[in-house]
């Protein structure tokens, strides 16, 4: 195993390669997260109903994340591994289920593709070391995320608040940020947008925005750091306000129909993974001319 860690930390192109090779395989199982754990969080809902009202608890088969085996949703044609190599097997079967022959959404190669695609980007721009290796569970997590949020507009628990521990953990040793710093960020990346939800409610009388996106912001702060926030808040909105205005205008969106934050604050807090620290100074330079 030594062998193997000088092996990649020698050779920067091998690094690099393995990276997509596991973003692409780890995102395979990214498209099993992303369909699963929202029903995950419905089943249990159910269970804690019926248990508050004193209902027998809902009997179901055993639903996680390993269990049952994948299959087609629509003929339940078990998925087998050829089937199941990343991007390759939708390419060789043509967007279509082998048993039924119904299409396949063009998400799941996406996300496969945006996993390894960004794996490797983070390999390259961080080089063999702790960095790369939280910038890669950094960019599952949000990846999943984002999926979840525009599906149900819900950002789990399950997810988030793991999330900011891990991120805390990764800065015990430096790997983004001091700890110092990035216990600031947790905290004041939640207050951050637990306060300016408030004052929108108390504003107009409604729920501009979910707790999980607190969360988010709180999680990207504990890996990145607080001085990082302001950024990723900037950048998260110019992409919100973009997207919406587009999908308003081109694709007739509803105004009254939410747009969920989450995906944003994913894209900004990509940007401030790779480009932050290089974004902030360049900004703060530009107010001391």
């Amino acid at each position: 195993m030594t062998e193997l860690f000088q092996l990649l930390e020698s050779s920067p192109p091998l690094f690099t390669g393995v990276c997509v090779v596991l973003g692409l395989l780890v995102g395979s199982f990214l498209n099993v997260v992303i369909h699963r754990i929202p029903k995950m969080m419905e089943l249990g809902w159910r269970q804690q109903c019926a248990e508050l009202h004193s209902e027998e608890p809902v009997h179901s088969e055993p639903y996680n994340l390993l269990v049952p085996r994948s299959a087609c949703p629509h003929c339940h044609h078990a998925i087998s591994a050829w089937e199941n190599i990343p991007v390759i097997s939708y390419l060789l079967l043509r967007g279509r289920c082998r048993g039924c022959h119904a299409a396949i959404s063009p998400r799941y190669p996406i996300i496969e593709a945006a996993s390894g695609i960004l794996c490797g980007f983070a390999a390259w721009h961080f080089g063999f070391g702790l960095a790369a290796v939280g910038a890669i569970l950094l960019i599952w997590a949000l990846l999943a995320l984002t999926a979840i949020d525009f599906d149900t507009q819900l950002l789990p628990d399950d997810i988030t608040l793991p999330l900011i521990w891990t991120g805390l953990l990764f800065n015990l040793y430096g790997a983004f940020t001091t700890l110092h710093d990035a216990f600031l960020g947790a905290v004041l990346g939640y207050l951050a947008l637990w306060s300016v939800y408030w004052l929108f409610k108390l504003v107009t009388g409604k729920e501009g925005m979910g707790y999980g996106d607190f969360k988010l912001l709180a999680a990207l702060g504990a890996w990145l750091g607080w001085q990082i926030l302001p950024l990723m808040i900037i950048l998260s909105s110019l992409v919100g306000a973009v997207v919406g205005i587009t999908l308003i205008v081109a694709v007739k969106h509803g105004r009254d129909i939410p747009i969920p934050f989450g995906p944003y604050l994913a894209g900004g807090g990509l940007i401030a993974l790779f480009w932050g620290k290089t974004l902030t100074q360049n900004y703060l330079q530009l107010l001391a001319q």
